[in-house]
């Protein structure tokens, strides 16, 4: 690894080689990232992207993990945590209040803060994991809405530091996906992002937040997952038909598709990310020869095999 660049690096903050990336995010899975540093604020975010660029060094931007299979192989390169969090407002704007939050931010973490003050629109996101960032790469939802329904606009940064502002419609979300994922912002990063909210009431607000804790809690398996694996097909929920081919609770390795919710695949305990591709080209292979459907990941895949 380039020392010059490592120099760099360590007068920003504490520098890990080598580090397993297994153990940054939720699946418990993933081989090393070559240099992994967590980036706290936005100017070690921009600072760190700069110094790698300058390198000519690839980046990987990590947030919460929760949304992502790690392969074995690891990440060349440096891997960046996100983890910074700063929120400016709500302030009055227009009929309503703006929020302008820090891409490394809990998503869940930040709609529960502010449905329990009572601002609503972003209650149904109380449970979702991960950060607000990756919810904009991802046009992440739940019960029906999506970021999208409160986005006002996103501030992102290319490699060279060049900051823009984007609005909704110029990142082309829809189900899962936006211009990050189909490659028109390729190596772009989210800075912050622009939530358009309303006045509630926290008491009503709390007991929806509830409500929805519950039908989550019922509903989704405990255990180390990534999250809901396949996108769901436009024909039948992705859940049913992993379940009509036979594949509840079935096992390669330490991987396991959940006996609860059958689009959940969880590491039982020293999973590979083999094991769990395995699984995923079982059930995909299955559900294509009996249905005609191709089931997409909505699980991300990062690294070398």
């Amino acid at each position: 690894m380039n020392e010059a660049f490592l120099d760099e690096l360590r007068a920003l903050g504490p520098v890990l080689l080598d580090e397993p990336l297994s153990r940054h995010n939720t699946f418990g899975i993933g081989g090393p990232a070559d240099v992994y540093f967590a980036a706290h604020s936005e100017e070690q975010l921009r600072d760190a992207l700069r110094a790698a660029h300058r390198h000519s060094l690839p980046v990987f931007i990590l947030g919460a993990g929760s949304n992502v299979l790690i392969l074995d192989g690891g990440i060349r390169g440096l891997v960046i945590e996100n983890a910074t969090d700063h929120v400016e407002g709500p302030v009055p704007n227009g009929a309503g209040f703006k929020v302008r939050a820090a891409s490394g931010i809990s998503f869940a973490a930040l709609a529960r803060r502010l449905s329990f003050t009572g601002y609503t629109g972003l209650e149904w996101a109380c449970g979702i994991p991960g950060t607000l960032g990756g919810a904009a790469v991802y046009n992440a939802g739940a019960y029906g809405k999506s970021l999208l329904d409160v986005l006002k606009g996103v501030r992102i940064v290319d490699p060279q530091n060049g900051i823009v502002e984007m609005r909704p419609q110029e990142l082309a979300l829809d189900y899962r996906n936006s211009a990050f994922t189909r490659g028109a912002l390729r190596d772009h990063v989210v800075l912050s992002v622009d939530l358009a909210l309303q006045k509630g009431d926290p008491d009503e607000l709390r007991a929806r937040v509830r409500e929805l804790d519950a039908r989550r809690l019922a509903a989704q398996p405990r255990g180390r997952n990534a999250g809901s694996m396949f996108k769901n097909p436009a024909e039948h929920p992705a859940w049913w038909l992993v379940d009509q081919v036979g594949l509840r609770g079935h096992r390669i390795g330490n991987a396991e598709i959940s006996q609860q919710h059958t689009n959940f695949f969880l590491n039982l305990g020293g999973a590979n990310a083999t094991d769990v591709l395995a699984l995923m080209e079982l059930a995909r292979s299955r559900i294509r020869e009996r249905f005609g459907i191709e089931l997409e990941n909505e699980v991300a895949m990062a690294g070398e095999p």
